[in-house]
C-alpha cells in the first residue's frame, strides 16, 4: 500500500513493541447486557467486513470481551497511542485489536483501517463512543469511520455486577454472603469502578462484611458524591 510508510515515524530508534502480549484475565460473564456483542464476536471476522467497533460505557466488560476475541483469533493487541509506534509491515494481513481506539491519532487510525482490508486482515476498535461520534480532522477517515460496523455493550446488569463484586472480594480473600452481594447489586451504580470502590472501602474497615456494614459504606459513598456535586 503506497501510504503505509507514513505510519513509520522518523526515529532511528523506533520502539519495537512486544506484539504477542498475554491477554490473561478473569473469565468474561455473558449476560443480556453483552449477549449481542458476544454473538457477533464469536463469528467475526465473517466476511461481512474487515473492521468492527465494540463500544460501551466504562466498566462494561468490552475490553475483556475484546481480549478474549484477540486470544481466539491470534490478533495483535494494541492500546491507543501504540498504533503510531508499530511498523505496519508487522500488521499487514493480521487481525488487530485496538483498545482505547479513540486515543490513536487520525493518521494511524486511517492506516489501520486500510490495512484491515488486506488479505487475512481485520481490525477490532474498542471505545466508549461509537466511531460515528468521534471528532476527526481527516475527511477520508471520517467516511471510513461512518461506514464501520458497530456492536454495543451495555452497562453491567445484575448478573455482571454480581460477578464483578465477587471477583473484587475474592482478590482480597473476602467471601460475603449472597445476601450482601444482592444488597450491593440493588444499590450500586452500574459501574465496575464503583463496585471496586465499594469493595475497597469495605475491606479497609477490617470488619466482617455484613449487610449493615455494606449499608454504612454505601451511605458514606452517597454522601461523598453529594458533597462533590454541591
Amino acid at each position: 500500500m503506497p501510504a503505509q510508510s507514513a505510519m513509520i515515524r522518523p526515529n532511528a530508534e523506533q520502539l519495537r513493541l512486544p506484539l504477542e502480549r498475554p491477554l490473561a484475565g478473569e473469565a468474561f460473564v455473558s449476560s443480556d447486557s453483552n449477549a449481542e456483542a458476544v454473538r457477533v464476536l464469536s463469528r467475526w471476522p465473517d466476511g461481512a467486513g474487515s473492521v468492527l467497533a465494540l463500544y460501551g460505557p466504562a466498566g462494561s466488560g468490552k475490553s475483556r470481551l475484546a481480549a478474549d476475541w484477540a486470544e481466539r483469533v491470534g490478533a495483535v493487541p494494541l492500546n491507543g497511542v501504540e498504533a503510531a509506534l508499530v511498523d505496519p509491515l508487522e500488521l499487514e494481513g493480521r487481525p488487530v485489536l485496538l483498545d482505547r481506539a479513540r486515543d490513536a491519532d487520525d493518521e494511524s487510525l486511517f492506516h489501520l483501517i486500510n490495512l484491515a482490508h488486506t488479505g487475512g486482515g481485520a481490525l477490532l476498535l474498542v471505545s466508549r463512543a461509537a466511531p460515528r461520534n468521534w471528532s476527526v480532522a481527516l475527511p477520508d477517515l471520517r467516511s471510513r469511520l461512518d461506514a464501520v460496523r458497530t456492536v454495543a455493550v451495555e452497562a453491567p446488569d445484575d448478573r455482571v455486577l454480581s460477578a464483578i463484586l465477587r471477583a473484587r472480594f475474592a482478590e482480597r480473600s473476602i467471601a460475603p454472603t449472597d445476601e450482601v452481594i444482592a444488597y450491593l447489586v440493588r444499590r450500586l451504580d452500574r459501574s465496575a469502578d464503583t463496585a471496586a470502590t465499594a469493595v475497597e472501602r469495605l475491606d479497609a474497615l477490617h470488619r466482617p462484611v455484613t449487610r449493615a456494614l455494606a449499608r454504612q459504606v454505601l451511605d458514606e459513598m452517597s454522601a461523598a458524591v453529594e458533597v462533590e456535586t454541591d
